[in-house]
């Protein structure tokens, strides 16, 4: 074996957010060494970068925190029912302190290529800042809404006045008082930012390719009764998680939707638009997601709050969705965005009957006029799943490139390896619940199999593990199934890839369920790794 260099670790991780940091915490804490290599000036992930107006977690501040420690649960309050960015990033940075992480990780560096030697069966990663470290293992913690996409509309440096990203907003802040603005996009991001925008802007300009469904997320403050009540109960309510379909607790459906009057059916959707969470609505019926018809009773009932709330029959008409099944892309909650569109200087235009054509000097051009304006806020999403994994040049066995091998759409086995890159992992990789479910319950389940993976492996003396090509087909096979028993393949969706032109139309998350899902990956585990190649220390390659 090669000579180890002051350059070696056991693991490099690549991503300093709320995977990254665990993951190194529990490396740490089995002995072993490792990198996390960091390309922004401090941790956070998707909430060091997201910082537009508006932007909050869509999952309840409680819920979305860590589990690995009952102290840090019990010494971190929440303030509100769903956290702003910044106090995710608070929290975040609160954790790195408390367990001493940032000594390990290295800021303002991006990961470029990362290569597998056979021979020596460790990888080398090189960073922009030409480092080359050398490791075992090489884990993606780069998270899956974390490279945004570019609008795809031509012009946007000829523009004359600032151009921003929700994805890359200013650290400083923005001040749009008194500007005529545009925003381009109504996703997430556009609409947590569009009513802030209002209230800002003289004018506001929104320009829409795809409504989407959103509800009140009726966020408020945490009272010191709830905040005391679930730190009691934390126990309980993280076990619940782990075994529930979204990784959010919630009772079981028993009943189509189908099967129940009108009135029962209006009663218990208004129930689930009260709630304020993303899957009250959608996991009211055993048949949501399964069933068109049934989908469509929920589909209408979220269509006709639009109608009751905005003033414009036309406007609300353009903002209501007709192209897609409810919850086939990612539902939205919001503070008072259909009501925004109530207020004098705000307009919306729909660009599928008139397309965008270009940003021009002194503002957006569409087929049938042009707009100026003084600000463009481009709120046009991400290259989901697989945008930060394919940015950088990975290369396992043989030299093959992860870029070739999913030119037709990810292959991996349970979102977690890739056949033909041994001890390559991915946190919440494409084909794993991931996106589907409440983040950190999935990254928490990730990074504790991948740690007792690799502590199976150095118990055991083997060097290398590595899916075979049998399992990883079986998997993508068995992921596309199970979704095609599903509406989710019949929307347009960033889940689909449908979003970035030229990518493949492929289901990247897995819809099974997060806890059937983590009853699969510790299946895999007492089956002796089933599925992977195992290769003891020693053997010939």
């Amino acid at each position: 074996m090669a000579e180890r260099t002051s350059n070696s670790v056991d693991a490099v991780i690549v991503g300093a957010g709320l995977a990254g940091l665990y993951q190194l915490h529990r490396l740490r804490e089995d002995g072993l060494s490792a990198r996390v290599i960091e390309a922004g000036s401090g941790v956070g992930g998707t909430w060091y970068w997201n910082r537009y107006p508006g932007a909050r977690c869509d999952v309840e501040s409680m819920a979305y925190s860590y589990s690995f420690s009952p102290e840090l649960e019990q010494e971190w309050t929440w303030t509100e029912k769903y956290p702003t960015q910044p106090e995710i990033l608070r929290y975040i940075e609160h954790v790195a302190d408390r367990f001493d992480l940032t000594r390990d990780v290295t800021f303002d560096t991006r990961v470029t290529n990362a290569a597998y030697d056979d021979e020596r069966q460790r990888w080398t990663v090189l960073t922009d800042t030409g480092e080359a470290i050398d490791a075992q293992y090489l884990i993606m913690a780069t998270g899956c809404l974390s490279v945004s996409k570019a609008p795809e509309v031509p012009g946007a440096e000829r523009f004359g006045g600032p151009t921003y990203h929700t994805g890359h907003w200013p650290q400083e802040g923005v001040d749009l008082t008194g500007l005529r603005v545009a925003v381009i996009g109504t996703g997430s991001s556009g609409i947590q930012s569009i009513p802030i925008f209002a209230e800002q802007a003289s004018e506001l300009t929104v320009f829409q390719r795809t409504p989407n469904f959103s509800m009140p997320a009726g966020n408020r403050p945490l009272t010191e009764d709830e905040i005391g009540a679930m730190k009691a109960r934390y126990p309980e309510f993280r076990q619940a998680q782990r075994e529930s379909g979204f990784g959010v607790p919630i009772e079981a459906a028993t009943q189509s939707a189908l099967e129940v009057r009108d009135d029962v059916r209006t009663g218990t959707y208004q129930a689930g638009w009260e709630a304020g969470n993303l899957v009250a609505i959608l996991a009211s019926y055993t048949d949501t997601l399964t069933s068109k018809d049934a989908n469509d009773t929920a589909a209408e009932f979220v269509r006709t709050k639009i109608r009751s709330i905005v003033e414009d029959p036309e406007v609300a008409e353009t903002l209501s969705p007709r192209s897609f099944p409810f919850g086939t892309k990612r539902p939205c909650l919001d503070t008072g965005y259909y009501d925004t569109f109530n207020k004098d200087h705000v307009s919306l235009v729909d660009i599928r009957k008139t397309p965008l054509v270009e940003i021009t000097e002194t503002g957006v051009r569409t087929s049938e006029a042009e707009y100026e304006v003084d600000a463009i806020v481009f709120a046009t999403g991400f290259d989901a799943m697989t945008g930060a994994l394919l940015a950088i040049d990975i290369r396992g066995r043989e030299g093959i490139s992860l870029r070739e091998k999913w030119a037709e759409g990810p292959r991996t086995y349970l979102g977690l390896a890739v056949a033909g890159f041994p001890n390559l992992f991915t946190i919440t990789g494409p084909s794993s619940p991931s996106v589907l479910s409440n983040m950190i319950v999935s990254i928490e389940q990730h990074v504790e199999w991948i740690t007792d993976c690799i502590a199976y492996l150095r118990e055991h003396d083997i060097a290398e593990i590595d899916p075979t090509v049998e399992a990883e087909d079986g998997w993508v096979e068995h992921v596309e199934e199970v979704g095609n028993m599903t509406l989710y393949p019949t929307a347009d969706s960033w889940y689909m890839g449908s979003n970035v032109p030229g990518k493949p139309r492929v289901f990247m998350a897995y819809i099974g369920g997060v806890g059937v899902y983590r009853q699969r990956c510790d299946d895999v585990v007492e089956n002796g790794y089933e599925g992977f190649a195992l290769t003891p220390a020693g053997a010939p390659v």
